[in-house]
Formats: C-alpha cells, sequence, structure tokens
C-alpha cells in the first residue's frame, strides 16, 4: 500500500474531522463530487484518499459514518420508540435492505438484535 506520509494524514485527520463534524453522510444522496466540494478538494485526490490511503470504497466510508450514528441512536434509550425504518432514512440510507446488510458487515448483528443487545 502506498507510503502515508504527513500531507496524507493531514489530509486524512481533516477528512475524519469534517465528517464528524459536519456529518455530510446524513445526506442520502451524497456524491464523492458532492464530498470532494465540501472538503475543498479535487475529486480524484478525495477518491485516491479513501480507495488508497484508507483502503476502502467510496460508499463503505460514507455508510461506516452512517452505522456509527445509526448505533448511536440504537443505544439511546431516549429514543426507544423511534423505529428502525425511521433511524435508516435519519443517517442517509434510503432502504432497508441495503442498512440491514451494511449494519450487520460493521456489528456483526441485525438493527433489531444490536437495540436489544448493543453490547
Amino acid at each position: 500500500s502506498p507510503i502515508i506520509d504527513d500531507e496524507k494524514n493531514k489530509q486524512i485527520e481533516y477528512l475524519k474531522k469534517f465528517m464528524i463534524e459536519k456529518e455530510p453522510y446524513l445526506d442520502s444522496s451524497l456524491t464523492i463530487q458532492d464530498l470532494a466540494e465540501q472538503v475543498k478538494m479535487p475529486v480524484k485526490d478525495l477518491s485516491a484518499l479513501i480507495n488508497l490511503y484508507m483502503n476502502k470504497h467510496f460508499f463503505d466510508f460514507i455508510n461506516e459514518y452512517r452505522i456509527e450514528k445509526a448505533k448511536e441512536i440504537l443505544k439511546d434509550s431516549s429514543q426507544k420508540d423511534i423505529t428502525i425504518l425511521e433511524i435508516l432514512y435519519q443517517v442517509g440510507f434510503n432502504s432497508k435492505s441495503s442498512f440491514s446488510t451494511s449494519f450487520k458487515k460493521y456489528t456483526g448483528k441485525t438493527p433489531t438484535d444490536f437495540r436489544k443487545n448493543p453490547n
């Protein structure tokens, strides 16, 4: 894999910070072009950063943040009345099947199982 220099590390850190603070992944129609514009980086650079240096595809990268957000909501007992369907739309997914597949891939559990037993 490519050598990660200080410049790449800075870009990766900036990107992660941006994702956490600005939550662009909550927009279900987010594209790599949109994100590149938001982080003020050429698309090809952003793409290389995610693919080569983070070893992920754009959608996997985005979905990880969506799943983390969903996990927070599912763990929150004050939000136990929100349905799984409402949560998946809230965090930027468009379909229950893609949400369930991604969720299980990252957590090893279905969203329902996770809600029952988040540990």
